[in-house]
């Protein structure tokens, strides 16, 4: 878990709730949380990822009791993802097996509707034995600031984190980036553009600072 080892990979942000601001964050926080807990996959259907938050420090947990979820004027918690596949080769293989011993068996190679029946047979059977890829990602919300920090590299894992969030807790999270803090602080972006003095050269009149996710 990166917040426990000190990673230091990370996207920041900020929050604001859609609504009022709720009166206790603390309740709040829990509740939302285990309204989009992680749930397993079931392997009986034809789902092959499952994601939400469990506990910092249990992946299979996701009760959030008070202990678990908060330290100090920090909220600790993670976002898990399973996702579950059955290989294509090794689907390939066991119908090519199933469909050269019932050609042994029955004089004939089995016909569309048999192979079909077959396939969906061995998905199942092969679902039952294979293990889920897990990732489980931290994240710390300061209850104080209501500022957030998801510890992932993945652009497209922060996102879809901070989609969850926002769901979960009805909140709007705004990337920490300097562009955005300069919007705030009521700064034109392209103050924030490089100097000549720092690139030794002059700049077109057009130079301004890309927006991106806010990384620690």
């Amino acid at each position: 878990m990166p917040v426990l080892r000190g990673a230091v990979t990370f996207s920041r942000f900020r929050t604001e709730p859609a609504k009022d601001a709720p009166s206790d964050v603390k309740r709040w926080l829990t509740k939302g949380l285990k309204s989009h807990a992680f749930e397993p996959i079931d392997r009986r259907s034809e789902d092959e990822r499952a994601a939400g938050f469990v506990e910092l420090e249990n992946a299979e947990a996701s009760d959030f009791s008070t202990s678990n979820l908060f330290y100090g004027e920090y909220a600790l918690f993670a976002f898990r993802i399973d996702t579950l596949k059955v290989p294509a080769s090794m689907m390939k293989a066991e119908l090519d097996k199933w469909s050269s011993a019932f050609a042994k068996e029955n004089s004939r190679p089995p016909a569309r509707a048999e192979k079909n029946k077959q396939r969906a047979e061995l998905k199942q059977l092969l679902r039952q034995r294979a293990v889920p890829r897990t990732s489980v990602l931290d994240v710390t919300w300061n209850l104080k600031t209501q500022q957030v920090q998801i510890w992932a590299a993945s652009r497209k894992t922060v996102d879809e984190i901070s989609v969850a969030l926002e769901g979960a807790l009805a909140v709007k999270v705004i990337g920490i980036t300097p562009a955005s803090m300069a919007q705030r602080a009521g700064i034109d972006d392209k103050a924030l553009g490089p100097t000549a003095e720092l690139i030794g050269m002059d700049l077109p009149a057009t130079a301004s600072v890309e927006d991106s996710h806010g990384e620690g």
